[in-house]
């Protein structure tokens, strides 16, 4: 079967053969027909399986007809990630190179202002994440009442994301007056989606070319059993980049985004080509750092459950899972990023004792066993490997005696560092009062005459065999001055360096 069997229009197959493309994927010979006769559809597919053509192909071809009007949508796509938003919004503008549609594409990290201009004009299609959706609507920006096709992507992500509420929401926003096209699309069926599609949805047209939750047959997949310190992690992962001689570029997986960090340092230092992709970056970084991946200046993409879900990289040559999933059908995902359009794809996952009951629950939900990888065994940790984090410094070390050092390094002795402590606290009361008659009757006489004091101070010997609470603290401020400065060098403040005036002014 050909595109041209399907009923799209003559736009849109002129554009999608100048994509070059001939033949549609399964999902899409069986989905593009139920949308252009405005049925329900729910597809099911497992990921890189081209389920974004599905909807966006016959999308085009209703959109020929009408035009949109200001603040209200014709037709909305609600994504669970900014970056499955922005992937949609590139799909529209290549296969809608022959149409003069408005694509609003409504995402966080992107100026509420910009925003609002295309939604002011009249927007054919609007792209968009729910709390970006909600945000436009409180503000009174956005009408929902004219959308005529609404599709929901990726809904097993929603649920897991926890936007299942966000979207019953804007569902009922939609159906206040009028009941749209719905269309909903996802890898796996969990019974929360499908209560959610007999919920929204209108004797639904099921199209499902895979059984869900499936991995791909062909992507290899192996587990490699590791210690279970990150740093052991780490260098089994270093030699299984080193054995794959026909890796060209790869995504590492995470579940944790501090991890994701740690991990693009550690690799970096190593000499690979990294990048870092996870959910606390900004937009802005996010998407450069896709495109350096894409357009491979970068060759190992470390990455949260973030880049899981959607990302159409078509090249990916392989998968680790630096950490198993704890979610099940997050492997699925995991892998569904190579081994996309027919290629063929690795996937390995490193496994603690700790982590096999997850492996466990993964081949229960795609009913195979995933092998440990045969004749492998990584390098033996180097002793620098324990921690690899840069060492923050503590403010408080020197309770401990080790915040002074010496100039060669060594810490300084506990005397040492008593003294330079207690030089540096203010003195006592009783310190400050408790002066000999002597010491007060210079002190007295002098206090009108800074210099002179200060004189007396510096002169007057130092007396370490029965010495006095105000003689014994300016004893040790001169032996702390006598002494090479810690710290500054030689370019002490000359502040610090003037006498300290001691008794009452």
């Amino acid at each position: 079967m050909s595109f041209d069997n399907l009923g799209l229009s003559d736009k849109v197959l002129q554009a999608v053969h100048a994509v070059g493309y001939t033949e549609p994927t399964p999902i899409q010979a069986a989905a593009i027909p139920h949308v252009l006769a405005g049925r329900d559809v729910l597809g099911l597919a497992q990921t890189g399986t081209g389920k974004t053509a599905s909807f966006t192909l016959p999308m085009l071809t209703l959109l020929e007809r009408g035009r949109a009007r200001a603040r209200m949508p014709r037709t909305l796509i609600l994504e669970p990630t900014r970056e499955l938003a922005a992937q949609v919004e590139d799909n529209f503008s290549g296969y809608g190179a022959n149409h003069k549609l408005t694509v609003a594409l409504l995402i966080g990290g992107i100026s509420f202002d910009e925003q609002d201009k295309k939604l002011t004009r009249g927007a054919d299609v609007l792209i968009a994440t729910p709390g970006r959706l909600l945000d436009h609507f409180e503000r009174g920006r956005l009408l929902l009442t004219g959308v005529e096709v609404l599709v929901i992507d990726e809904a097993d992500r929603m649920l897991d994301m926890g936007f299942i509420p966000d979207i019953e929401r804007i569902v009922s926003l939609i159906t206040a007056t009028r009941k749209p096209q719905t269309l909903l699309f996802s890898a796996t069926m969990p019974k929360e989606i499908a209560t959610l599609a007999a919920k929204f949805m209108t004797n639904p047209e099921r199209v499902e070319v895979s059984r869900p939750s499936s991995t791909a047959e062909n992507v290899s997949q192996h587990t490699v059993v590791t210690g279970r310190k990150p740093h052991e992690k780490r260098v089994a992962l270093r030699a299984l980049i080193d054995r794959e001689k026909d890796l060209t570029n790869a995504i590492i997986f995470c579940n944790r985004k501090r991890d994701v960090a740690t991990l693009e340092r550690s690799l970096r230092r190593h000499g690979y080509s990294a990048g870092a992709l996870h959910g606390d970056m900004d937009q802005h970084a996010r998407l450069a750092t896709l495109e350096s991946f894409r357009e491979n200046r970068i060759s190992l993409l470390v990455a949260s459950d973030v880049a899981a879900r959607g990302l159409d990289i078509p090249a990916v040559s392989h998968i680790f899972n630096f950490d198993v999933p704890t979610h099940a059908e997050d492997y699925v995902h995991r892998i569904g990023r190579t081994g996309r359009a027919g290629r063929t794809g690795r996937s390995f996952t490193l496994m603690t004792a700790e982590e096999k009951k997850y492996v466990t629950a993964i081949e229960k939900l795609i009913h195979r066993e995933i092998p440990p990888l045969p004749d492998f065994e990584a390098a033996e940790p180097e002793a620098d490997e324990e921690d690899e984090r840069p060492r923050r410094s503590s403010s408080r070390r020197g309770k401990s005696g080790s915040r002074e050092r010496s100039r060669s390094g060594k810490p300084a002795s506990k005397t040492d560092a008593a003294e330079v402590a207690a030089s540096e606290s203010p003195a006592p009361a009783e310190a400050r009062s408790g002066q000999t008659k002597s010491d007060h009757g210079k002190a007295e006489h002098g206090k009108s005459e800074h210099g002179k004091a200060s004189a007396r101070s510096e002169s007057r010997p130092q007396r370490n065999d029965k010495p006095q609470q105000s003689g014994r603290s300016k004893g040790k401020q001169q032996r702390q001055r006598d002494e090479e400065p810690v710290g500054f060098g030689d370019h002490v403040p000359a502040f610090l360096l003037q006498p300290v005036r001691v008794g009452n002014s």
